[in-house]
């Protein structure tokens, strides 16, 4: 590449194959020729705002193949995408508007009560609205019309010519614990990432994904990237709906899928219960990421959808990827190998490596390390080292053949009495249940253990609790067995489809207080 410009990726397909398909999506197909175009026709539209390079803009959006061309065209111009999680409560994405900085909100009609309560709370200077059939186009705004402007622009732009350091994209964190954190990825870092992932999915320009994921999270936003990189295609879908992933797979013929364990559940949910074949004979593999995936069900995909499942971990500011598996190199339940080019380090409380077999805290050093948090120096300085390692909070422990398997957040690690119990490690023996479908576990104040589990647990049928707390005995340690059981239909999900374990700790408290209340 004759740039650094993470976008100079879709310029670099388009000139192998122009013709060949980049996005099916909102019933249009786009040739990789009308996607660059839209995308320098959307540069040329932010430079005419006044966009600078460095310049943040905010990008509030749902799935929608617009979300990606104005991505990709503010980093032609040398700006910074901002894209926000649409699930978060308005007063937390003005609290991301206002950290970033950000020069501009652009957002989808349908999030519109969002963005007028962003007005309303900080101080937003230019605000530019996407509109759909479906929806009127105003909201008393008095936003720009995105959809009207951009015909208006050129479709011929030149890259700007960033450095490798520059600021390519400030995603945030979901700030489970206090604020989000935004994090400074770099074009060099981006493109690292994404060579390393289209390497190892050994991708081609005949591959296509389906991506049922939003499109702002790292899962997603990754399978994109590596889809331009590599000249394939994708086909992006308005939501993660079982019937419509399956129909899109056999009507596009796609090689591959990407999602979460939430995800992959409830496709092999709609396998087992719909009577309507479904021909899924172009996918060749799935990658699962984003949580932890449990032994029972990558059998049920093998099982079900007839393909491989590759497994990978990854952070907002670690890459994002860091471990994945590939072709001819899985264990079930490892997240894989380090992504070539990708180091790895676990260590104890005293930061010193551990041995093989042992659990630690997992740290990683590569070219896609956020080179810091956004106007967070002190925690900067906390979590990322000055020769570059990131400190991920992550608990894992590495095999003799290199395989490393996550356990569970450092923070999350429940201490019974002075034996250390990761909560992954409890849900895992539970899901060995026949009837037991998920599986949370959460701690709870205990007044001479100190702390001990309890379990959340989604079943096929109803099972007694104390079958439950005998299963688990037999099979795992007995210091470790969940005191507690509680039965839902289902687990809250966050957008990206993980279990939102903030809401079950919110009801974990609820029912605490029942039974105290019960006992009084």
């Amino acid at each position: 590449m004759s740039t650094y410009n993470f976008a100079d990726i879709v310029r670099t397909s388009t000139s192998h194959a122009p013709s060949d398909i980049a996005i099916i999506a909102q019933g249009r197909t786009l040739s990789y020729r009308e996607l660059l175009s839209r995308i320098n026709q959307a540069g040329n539209l932010f430079a005419s705002l006044g966009i600078q390079p460095g310049d943040r803009v905010a990008v509030l959006f749902i799935n929608d193949f617009r979300f990606l061309e104005i991505c990709f065209g503010l980093m032609s111009i040398g700006a910074v995408p901002v894209p926000m999680n649409s699930k978060l409560g308005a007063e937390t994405l003005a609290y991301i508007y206002k950290d970033s900085g950000s020069r501009i909100l652009v957002y989808h009609v349908s999030l519109g009560d969002k963005a007028r309560v962003i007005h309303q709370l900080v101080s937003v200077a230019v605000s530019m609205i996407c509109t759909a059939d479906s929806f009127p186009s105003s909201n008393g705004l008095n936003s720009l019309a995105y959809d009207e402007l951009l015909p208006l622009q050129d479709p011929c732009l030149e890259l700007y010519p960033t450095r490798a350091e520059d600021l390519c994209l400030l995603p945030y964190t979901s700030g489970s614990t206090g604020n989000p954190k935004g994090c400074r990825l770099t074009h060099r870092g981006q493109l690292w990432n994404v060579a390393a992932i289209a390497q190892i999915r050994e991708l081609q320009r005949k591959d296509r994904i389906v991506i049922s994921l939003p499109l702002y999270h790292k899962n997603a936003m990754l399978s994109m990237k590596a889809v331009f990189h590599s000249g394939s295609s994708a086909v992006i879908l308005p939501a993660p709906e079982p019937a419509e992933i399956l129909k899109a797979v056999e009507t596009h013929r796609c090689t591959y899928i990407s999602g979460v364990p939430a995800l992959y559940r409830m496709l092999v949910t709609h396998l087992k219960e719909s009577s309507a074949s479904c021909d899924l004979g172009s996918l060749k593999y799935a990658v699962c990421g984003s949580s932890d995936t449990p032994v029972e069900l990558l059998e049920d995909i093998r099982k079900w959808m007839g393909i491989e499942v590759y497994e990978g971990y990854g952070l907002t500011e670690g890459g994002p990827v860091v471990l994945e598996s590939r072709k001819g190199k899985h264990k079930p339940g490892s997240a894989g190998f380090p992504l070539p080019g990708c180091s790895i380090r676990i260590v104890n409380l005293l930061e010193e490596a551990v041995p093989e077999g042992t659990i630690g805290e997992l740290w990683v050093r590569n070219p896609g390390v956020a080179d810091g948090y956004w106007n967070l120096p002190d925690v900067t300085r906390r979590r990322i080292t000055e020769d570059g390692w990131l400190k991920t909070g992550d608990m894992g422990w590495q095999d003799e053949d290199g395989y490393v398997y996550i356990v569970g957040r450092k923070d999350d690690m429940i201490n019974v009495g002075g034996e250390n119990v990761y909560p992954k490690e409890v849900e895992n023996i539970l899901l060995q249940h026949p009837q037991i479908e998920d599986a949370c576990v959460l701690p709870i104040p205990h007044a001479l253990k100190g702390e001990v589990p309890v379990a959340f647990v989604v079943t096929r049928q109803k099972i007694a609790r104390e079958d439950i707390k005998r299963f688990f005995i037999e099979r795992g340690p007995a210091y470790a067995h969940p005191r507690e059981i509680y039965d839902l239909d289902a687990f809250p999900l966050t957008g990206p489809g993980k279990v939102d374990r903030t809401k079950m700790k919110q009801m974990l408290a609820e029912q605490l207080q029942k039974g105290e209340s019960k006992k009084s």
